[in-house]
């Protein structure tokens, strides 16, 4: 009874240490929450800013362009009403011109008229003469003719007030704001010099026309565009190893124009070394990261091999043929065509009891899949092997071959 009475402040100490440990760790769990909470509070308050910037701008920029294009239509709707008013009162010009002169004509020879009939008949039969002479050779029953008001013009705008309805309607219906993008990044894979992105749909009630893919590295301020297409999936290469990338997706609706909001940035890198050809081998030219050869000699010998062993068993290697000529496989494989990719899947397999007539002690499990067909062949060797090199028989000039 005495011994487990001393036992007894052990035992209790221990538990208290336990609890501590345990509230220790709750508290670091809670912080961990909290962080992502503030986190949560940030993207919420910083996407509903730059939202409500981007409504104003849009509208702004709207109004501007509504305003030019109201005002360029005013204008020239005012251009129509100046070249019909020049156009049409020039005739009445050319008919006021002529009256006018006719009442001129008119005025003096009524005062000459006058001033011969003042002197009577006799010493003044000479203006009377004279005038008579001059009036008979003046038409004075030919008048102009003046149009009647129904047959000028008579100006007036026809506006369409339905239109401020058409515009209502549009302009009530223009614009939408979402509380979440329909697509989201599901996946980022890491590869030797390169990303495989994978995202998808997250809104049930969104059709997906394309998907707009860009990237950056995370000191950029930068995005760019490296795929617009209808696949959900897409490896982004030339890849620096070790680097933070952001990637962003986004999607257009079926039959759409615009693109839908963007997608929550996701932060990837890859700490894989990246595959390069062996460099300075006659025949072959090779690209700046050296992930791209192209055989451009008839007598080089066809075969290139890869700088290091940066193959690793349990990764994917990939070929992919660049502007060549049709080129054959083994029979159970289809037929290798430019843009085409031939992958190589490689797994250690366990042996059990050697047998030395198998000619070897580990034994690689090799997959080629090319166009979704695959071959599986097992590959004895005598010592374990941690990374491999690679190479590709080039049996044409003008073959160009891309790894990652």
């Amino acid at each position: 009874m005495r011994g487990a009475m001393e036992l007894e402040p052990e035992l209790l100490l221990q538990e208290a240490r336990e609890n501590v440990e345990a509230a220790q760790s709750y508290r670091r769990e809670l912080g961990h929450r909290l962080e992502g909470l503030r986190e949560a509070r940030r993207q919420i308050k910083e996407s509903a800013s730059q939202t409500r910037d981007v409504l104003k701008q849009h509208f702004n920029d709207l109004k501007g362009t509504l305003g030019k294009l109201l005002d360029e239509r005013l204008v020239t709707l005012l251009q129509e009403v100046d070249t019909i008013e020049q156009e049409t009162i020039k005739p009445l010009d050319d008919c006021q011109k002529l009256i006018e002169h006719g009442v001129n004509t008119a005025e003096d020879l009524v005062r000459e008229g006058e001033i011969a009939m003042l002197g009577g008949v006799g010493e003044e039969n000479e203006k009377l003469w004279s005038f008579t002479k001059k009036a008979s050779h003046i038409q004075l029953d030919s008048l102009p003719e003046v149009p009647l008001l129904v047959d000028v013009p008579c100006l007036s705008a026809q506006l369409d007030d339905s239109i401020l309805n058409i515009v209502k309607d549009h302009i009530f219906k223009h614009g939408t704001v979402a509380s979440r993008p329909p697509v989201q990044i599901e996946e980022l894979i890491e590869k030797p010099g390169g990303i495989i992105v994978r995202w998808c749909k997250v809104d049930d009630d969104f059709t997906a026309q394309d998907y707009r893919l860009q990237f950056r590295k995370c000191t950029s301020n930068h995005f760019e565009d490296v795929y617009v297409g209808s696949e959900t999936e897409f490896i982004v290469l030339h890849i620096d190893p070790n680097v933070d990338y952001q990637f962003r997706v986004c999607a257009r609706g079926d039959g759409r124009q615009e693109w839908s909001p963007w997608s929550v940035p996701q932060i990837g890198h890859s700490t894989l070394v990246p595959h390069e050809w062996t460099a300075g081998f006659e025949g072959y030219s090779l690209s700046s990261r050296r992930n791209i050869a192209l055989r451009n000699d008839s007598e080089s010998s066809g075969v290139l091999y890869s700088r290091a062993p940066t193959y690793f068993c349990g990764q994917t290697l990939t070929f992919r043929q660049v502007d060549i000529k049709t080129s054959y496989l083994p029979q159970e494989l289809p037929a290798v065509t430019s843009g085409s990719t031939v992958t190589f899947d490689i797994e250690a397999v366990t042996l059990g009891t050697c047998n030395n007539n198998e000619g070897g002690h580990f034994k690689l499990r090799v997959t080629i899949s090319s166009n979704n067909r695959e071959v599986v062949f097992d590959w004895l060797l005598d010592q374990s092997c941690g990374s491999l090199y690679f190479g590709c028989s080039f049996f044409y000039p003008g073959w160009k071959v891309l790894v990652f």
